[in-house]
């Protein structure tokens, strides 16, 4: 995960002071294994923006003007995020697409109304015959295959230290990785509780939201007590 920081704080919570009305970041983290940037105003509102969603709603011109919705986007990601002064940041995608400028106001108003602009979105790519593109990554056998990590106490109830499994579609981020092994059974369905356990994905803390891809490797490590 990737933390920025808005430039200069100081003048930020002056202009807030001198217009009350104006929201603006209070943090902003890139969470690049999830294809995920994160923010949190200050009104208190928080929002996860898929870096799909971000590279097709761009604020370039080039995409503005055109008539086709941009497709083929699904597994783009950000590779850097450019303070714009006080306003606004510049988002670089690693398709090489790096013109988008976008403002506190139009990331808070792209939070806001994701559910309608996506689902409008999807329409425009049915209507013109387009897709998202490449899917989920998976090994040649067309499946999507990890390797898992036990410790302690949970190697003892998996029998053993790790183990490679195919995992199934509806397994996509850790959360749903964790239900999918506590149906293993009851000492499965206490000990995997997201509560108590701790999860890196190729050696990085993870989160709940954290992607699952072909060829990672997953350690689950139970919480102190």
């Amino acid at each position: 995960m990737v933390r920025i920081v808005t430039p200069n704080p100081t003048e930020i919570a002056v202009s807030m002071s001198e217009a009350e009305s104006h929201i603006t970041p209070t943090e902003i983290n890139l969470h690049q294994k999830s294809r995920l940037l994160e923010i949190a105003f200050s009104d208190g509102f928080r929002f996860k923006y898929p870096c799909e969603y971000l590279r097709v709603f761009s604020t370039s011109a080039e995409v503005k003007v055109m008539d086709k919705p941009v497709g083929g986007k699904q597994r783009v990601n950000i590779s850097q995020i450019e303070p714009q002064g006080t306003y606004a940041i510049r988002i670089h995608f690693d398709d090489g697409h790096d013109t988008g400028i976008y403002s506190w106001g139009t990331l808070y108003e792209l939070g806001k109304n994701y559910d309608s602009n996506w689902k409008e979105y999807l329409a425009k790519l049915e209507e013109f015959g387009l897709s998202r593109g490449e899917g989920r990554a998976t090994g040649v056998d067309g499946k999507v295959t990890i390797k898992i990590l036990y410790f302690i106490d949970l190697a003892k109830i998996s029998g053993k230290d790790e183990e490679e499994v195919v995992i199934p579609d509806s397994v996509t981020d850790v959360e749903s990785l964790l239900a999918w092994l506590r149906k293993r059974g009851l000492r499965w369905a206490d000990s995997f509780a997201y509560d108590k356990v701790q999860v890196t994905v190729n050696r990085q803390f993870a989160e709940p939201f954290t992607l699952i891809e072909h060829g990672d490797e997953v350690a689950i490590v139970p919480r102190p007590t």
